[in-house]
């Protein structure tokens, strides 16, 4: 494990270009808009007595979303949120909505085409399981296959949206494509409004799991709208794939190098603009993990009944892998901690 603590805490109005906006903090337009159509209603927030002993602190409470609208991931809040407020706005019957997905994000994408009458088709690379591809077809999308690696599935995404006249649907953030995105990730601000409702006290450390980062920077900024400056926000990334440390400690956007990380949903090179601005201001610091903590960790919580992925895991392994950093980190015996099991098993 590495950790960075991050020196631009509540000082990143210029850390990046003014053009990029911070992300949304408006909870109450994405409970209203679910409250209407989520299928399912909130997702359980977990008091693990078992998992508090391992890491020796007063509790861990896990927010649960492998069941988040029967689509197993909180990826589900995002996409298909962006979609339902199109909806409002008028029949979607013309519109065709075109992505790259490892999987979940894709999930959400074609759940909310279906659910609101458009159209999906979603681009995976050679590497993501045929088991998403079977479930995006079974939504309604259809799946194309091209490239290696996320990056490559994403350029023949744009590619098709501008040869097609679709509309790109995509949960990472780039210079000039803001505007979706930005959307998106108010979706997921509904995951931590209801860890809010559900929590009896505030925790002081959250451990947020991050790809591009669209998750970590929707759940730190609800975080600060919620509890203020005093739970200390930890972001996770692979260490194969450290693009948000690495960009904080360039003090830029940098793309970062590596092997192919198991942490699949995780491996991700370059992250979202959006989120690197809001995370600049609301991380407290930085944390990478090596594969085989992941994995311990991954093996471990499915004995205790929290079955998911690596990437699913993540916040967790690096709660359970700091023995050696407490005091870095500030943890101790009195600590209340909060992370996200963002993910259903494979």
């Amino acid at each position: 494990m590495k950790i960075l603590k991050n020196p631009h805490t509540n000082i990143a109005d210029d850390f990046i270009s003014s053009a990029v906006p911070f992300p949304s903090d408006r909870d109450d337009r994405a409970t209203a808009l679910w409250a209407k159509h989520s299928p399912t209603g909130p997702t359980p927030l977990r008091d693990t007595d078992t998992i508090a002993s391992l890491a020796n602190v007063a509790s861990v409470w896990i927010k649960d979303e492998r069941a988040r609208m029967g689509l197993g991931s909180f990826k589900a809040l995002g996409a298909a949120y962006v979609i339902a407020t199109d909806a409002q706005a008028g029949d979607l019957s013309d519109r065709t909505y075109v992505t790259a997905s490892a999987g979940n994000h894709g999930m959400s994408v074609a759940w909310g085409a279906q659910m609101f009458g458009a159209k999906a088709v979603v681009y995976i690379a050679a590497t993501v399981p045929e088991v998403f591809a079977v479930k995006l077809r079974d939504l309604g999308a259809t799946v194309i296959r091209e490239g290696d690696i996320y990056e490559e599935s994403m350029a023949a995404a744009m590619k098709a949206a501008d040869d097609n006249g679709w509309q790109l649907l995509s949960d990472s953030s780039w210079e000039g494509y803001y505007d979706r995105p930005w959307l998106l990730m108010e979706g997921y601000l509904t995951l931590m409004a209801e860890v809010g409702a559900q929590i009896p006290t505030p925790p002081t450390h959250i451990f947020l799991q991050a790809g591009v980062g669209g998750l970590a920077v929707a759940c730190a900024a609800m975080a600060r709208k919620l509890w203020g400056g005093a739970p200390k926000i930890i972001v996770v990334e692979p260490d194969l794939a450290p693009a948000l440390m690495g960009s904080i400690k360039a003090g830029k956007s940098v793309v970062a190098t590596g092997g192919v990380s198991g942490m699949g949903r995780l491996d991700c090179k370059e992250c979202s603009l959006i989120a690197l601005k809001g995370l600049a201001r609301d991380a407290n610091m930085f944390v990478t993990i090596t594969e085989d903590e992941a994995n311990a960790a991954t093996a471990l919580l499915a004995k205790h009944d929290l079955a998911s992925t690596s990437s699913g895991t993540a916040g967790l392994a690096a709660l359970l892998n700091a023995a050696a950093h407490r005091d870095e980190l500030g943890l101790d015996e009195n600590s209340c901690v909060l992370a996200i099991l963002s993910e259903e098993a494979e």
